[in-house]
């Protein structure tokens, strides 16, 4: 029997007979003549293996749907692996890469006693992988335990000593053993043979640290319990890390004519105008809102009123007209070379294109003619348009996919081919939770098997459980409820959630304001909360996003909802950029700078593209939030960011920081150089430190850790 035998081929006879029938329980004994239960001949159901492996994480829906992760993220593989007895047990990860060669990793035991085992996996290409954990029983570790006893207590000294040396033996003849281990382990044995020394020194040649390494290196393996293979799905790194800034490109450039009293739609050129500037905030993806044709029929107008006026251009996610549907462009906006040129203007800018897709119509939609079927006919005739009571959507009618579902599926994936022929690879879904989830599903895996660099992210403000598993079934980001956590306590509780399990699966992206949001935090906070929320948005999840006019504090709402007032989704804005980009008057108001000076940091310091290495740090007052991002670089260095914000936007706040050092890889005595990246100042900080936040001072640090 070889070391490397698997555990069902080292079960008995009996254990590998037939399994028992329908009619009879794998857990009935057979009958027996003689008065007493016959040994049981069939296999269990799921039989768990000779070396019991469990708790496998991560995995989602029990291995049904990949864990996620992208190229260069490190992640931990955990499981409980145990055994009977005292015997030594041990466990390693296998990773089988996308062409099928296999990876071997050790995992170590951090919990002695308890069986918890973990390895930690960084990928380094895209692609579907699959992992295993597999547990065996360790005999070189059940030698040296039980041998250090014993000759330390002079019991079976010799038999031990011996014993050592026909284990090594077989050892040095592994297939796959080196002629240095060889050499290394032939030397071990002469050791344990040397009547001249002392037992004890015996027995150090044979459980030095060099013999330490080779025998990790190719262990001696028996009863080896592999698990299933389980999924992962990795993908390119802007599934992960990002910084996304959402424009209307109707708004970029547009203008009000005096001389005719209407306004002047901006296009695709006028929009390309603004990319340099995007760019030099040092975003990584320009979004834009729907850009097809709008319909006329129950157009909204001005503040999402019922009486469009004539000129009023209408919601951009009213979409449909004689002009066009998904499939087609504005005709205010340009044409498809102006779209493509628009795209490669991006490009040059180190900018990618996200485009909105809404899957819903307006009344002048072409499918309503070509396909009714697409949409839910009410008793008297007419089509349902969208309700989310109280409000009311006339001049959007949502699509059904339960009426005709292939013919609507393809419909779906025919457009969204033809934005990927258009060099669109990054897709925000608009309202994913008010359709079937086994569309997304279908949708995603489809357009994957041909474009698996496109990215989806789903703008589900929706309960938990939709909005995890449309992340399980493809999604990969997601809008978040972070825009309404403003607490520290409360922000903190999220965001542990979402770097905990759900972050082998959904990936979230922070947005302070969105077209359709603006909390109270940012309508009556000032300049501190339009900082504050910008900064723990970037520096929190690897992937956020600011809407444009930010920079600009746009903090009037709407009279009764939490949206700006003259809102962009019913009508042009002119913000006159060539202002701000001139030195005029409203330049000191703008935030450009500081959402500039946040995106240099993300993209200099690498420990803020991960979410998993997050960890929280206490601060007496419970106004102020502290946490932290460590990252272990390839060359050996540490990038270690801490952020300490007061989340209390009309106070400045003095506290103390307790900092727990082991998570910066310090010990509770050691110090080092804290600078403020935001300020350039810089003091040495320890365990305790005093903090000052505020209005009144700037209400972040964002502190880079040099160690002396």
């Amino acid at each position: 029997m070889t070391p490397d035998t698997p555990a069902a081929a080292m079960m008995p006879a009996s254990s590998t007979s037939s399994a028992p029938t329908s009619a009879q329980s794998a857990t009935d004994s057979a009958p027996s003549t003689n008065g007493h239960a016959a040994p049981r001949t069939g296999a269990p159901q799921n039989p768990i293996g000779r070396i019991p492996v469990q708790d496998v994480s991560p995995l989602v829906d029990g291995g049904a749907r990949p864990a996620k992760a992208v190229v260069g993220e490190t992640f931990t593989v955990n499981a409980t692996v145990f055994r009977e007895g005292h015997d030594a047990v041990n466990a390693n990860l296998v990773l089988t890469r996308p062409d099928g060669s296999e990876i071997y990793l050790p995992m170590d035991c951090i919990n002695p006693g308890l069986n918890l085992w973990v390895a930690e996996v960084t990928p380094d290409e895209p692609g579907y992988w699959t992992y295993r954990v597999e547990g065996w029983s360790d005999l070189f570790g059940t030698w040296e335990h039980d041998a250090t006893i014993k000759v330390a207590a002079g019991v079976d000294t010799e038999l031990m000593l011996t014993e050592g040396v026909l284990l090594l033996q077989k050892a040095a003849a592994q297939e796959g053993r080196s002629g240095q281990g060889r050499l290394l382990l032939d030397e071990a044995v002469s050791g344990l043979q040397n009547t001249s020394q002392t037992a004890m020194a015996r027995l150090h040649a044979g459980v030095n640290r060099d013999i330490h390494a080779e025998m990790a290196a190719l262990p001696m393996r028996q009863y080896i319990s592999p698990t299933a293979d389980f999924p992962l799905l990795v993908e390119r790194e802007r599934a992960l890390y990002g910084a996304w800034y959402e424009i209307f490109p109707r708004s970029e450039g547009c203008y009000y004519d005096e001389t005719t009293g209407e306004w002047v739609s901006g296009t695709f050129a006028t929009a390309a105008k603004r990319l340099p500037a995007i760019a030099k905030m040092g975003f990584d993806v320009v979004y834009l809102t729907p850009i097809h044709p709008i319909g006329t029929a129950a157009r909204k107008g001005p503040n999402n009123t019922l009486n469009a006026g004539p000129k009023d251009p209408g919601s951009p996610y009213a979409i449909g007209s004689p002009a066009g549907g998904h499939d087609a462009l504005h005709p205010d906006l340009g044409t498809f070379d102006d779209f493509d040129a628009f795209v490669a203007e991006a490009a040059r800018n180190d900018l990618e294109v996200a485009m909105d897709i809404a899957l819903q119509a307006s009344p002048d939609h072409p499918w309503v003619q070509t396909h009714p079927e697409f949409f839910t006919t009410r008793a008297d005739g007419t089509i349902a348009f969208a309700e989310n009571p109280p409000k009311k959507y006339q001049d959007i009618y949502p699509l059904n996919f339960d009426n005709t579902p292939a013919e609507a599926y393809a419909e779906v994936r025919r457009v969204i081919q033809v934005w990927i022929d258009h060099g669109v690879k990054i897709f925000r879904v608009d309202n994913p939770h008010t359709k079937p989830v086994e569309f997304w599903q279908w949708l995603i895996a489809d357009v994957a098997k041909d474009h698996p660099d496109v990215i989806w992210l789903a703008e589900a403000f929706t309960k938990p459980a939709m909005m995890h598993t449309l992340g399980k079934v493809g999604f990969q980001q997601s809008y978040t409820y972070y825009a309404w956590r403003n607490q520290a306590w409360d922000l903190r509780e999220y965001v542990e959630e979402l770097a905990g399990d759900a972050a082998s699966y959904m990936r979230p992206s922070f947005w302070p304001t969105t077209h359709d949001i603006l909390t109270p935090y940012m309508q009556f906070g000032g300049l501190a909360a339009w900082k504050v929320r910008a900064a723990l948005a970037a520096m929190l999840s690897p992937t956020y996003g600011i809407y444009t006019g930010y920079e600009l504090m746009e903090h009037v709402a709407r009279p009764g909802a939490e949206e700006q007032i003259d809102n962009e989704k019913y009508q042009y804005k002119d913000r006159r950029w060539a202002d701000y980009d001139k030195g005029g008057p409203k330049e000191g108001q703008s935030l450009a700078g500081y959402l500039t000076r946040l995106n240099e940091i993300r993209r200099e310091h690498p420990a803020l593209h991960w979410l998993r290495n997050v960890r929280f740090h206490h601060v007496e007052d419970e106004n102020l939030l502290c946490f932290s991002k460590r990252r272990i670089l390839r060359n050996g260095e540490e990038d270690t960011i801490i952020v300490v914000a007061n989340l209390d936007p009309h106070s400045t706040r003095s506290s103390v920081v307790h900092l727990d050092m082991p998570e910066l890889g310090m010990g509770y005595g050691d110090s080092f150089i804290a600078e403020d990246l935001l300020t350039g100042a810089e003091w040495r900080w320890w365990e305790r430190n005093f903090v000052r936040l505020g209005p009144e001072w700037e209400p972040v640090h964002i502190i880079k850790v040099r160690r002396d």
